[in-house]
C-alpha cells in the first residue's frame, strides 16, 4: 500500500475545487494524458472519468469512478488501468489552520496490479503519488491566485 501525505499551503476549499474538477486531472495526475469524458455528477457516487493514460504515443484508455464522496473531506476513486486491474484511490483532506493537510492512499484492489504488487511497485508508486501531491499542490494554489 502506498500512502503519502502532503502539507498543501491551500486551504481546504481551494484543494476540494480541483478534485471536484474532473477536467483538471490531466494536469495534476501524473500518467494522464488526457480527460476524454466526465460524466455531469462528478464527484457523486457512481460518477465516471475517462481518460488517456500513458507516455509518448504509448497511450490506453482507462476510467475511474467515485466509490466514496463527503464533500471536502474525502474522495475514493476505483481507477481501472487495464490490463492491470484496478486499484483504489483516496484522497482525505485535514484542515491544518490556513492549509490542507492532504493524505493521499493508493492501492491495488483486483488483477494484474494486485498479484504482482511488492516493494518495487510500491516503491515506483510513491515516486508518482510524490510527484502527483506536488502538482494537486501548485494547482490548488493557482485557484487561490488573485486574477
Amino acid at each position: 500500500m502506498a500512502q503519502r501525505q502532503r502539507l498543501i499551503d491551500s486551504p481546504p476549499e481551494q484543494v476540494w475545487d480541483v478534485l471536484a474538477n474532473p477536467r483538471s486531472y490531466a494536469q495534476w495526475v501524473v500518467g494522464t494524458q488526457d480527460v476524454l469524458d466526465a460524466d455531469d455528477h462528478w464527484p457523486e457516487v457512481g460518477a465516471r472519468l475517462r481518460f488517456l493514460v500513458g507516455f509518448g504515443p504509448a497511450a490506453l484508455e482507462d476510467t475511474c469512478v467515485v466509490r466514496i464522496c463527503e464533500p471536502g473531506r474525502r474522495l475514493e476513486l476505483e481507477a481501472a488501468a487495464a490490463p492491470f486491474g484496478t486499484a483504489r484511490i483516496a484522497f482525505s483532506l485535514i484542515p491544518w489552520d490556513r492549509h490542507t493537510l492532504l493524505i493521499l492512499d493508493e492501492h491495488p484492489l483486483r488483477g494484474l496490479g494486485a498479484r504482482l504488487e511488492n516493494p518495487l511497485t510500491e516503491f515506483v508508486l510513491h515516486l508518482r503519488n510524490r510527484r502527483l501531491l506536488t502538482n494537486l499542490a501548485r494547482n490548488a494554489a493557482h485557484r487561490g491566485a488573485p486574477g
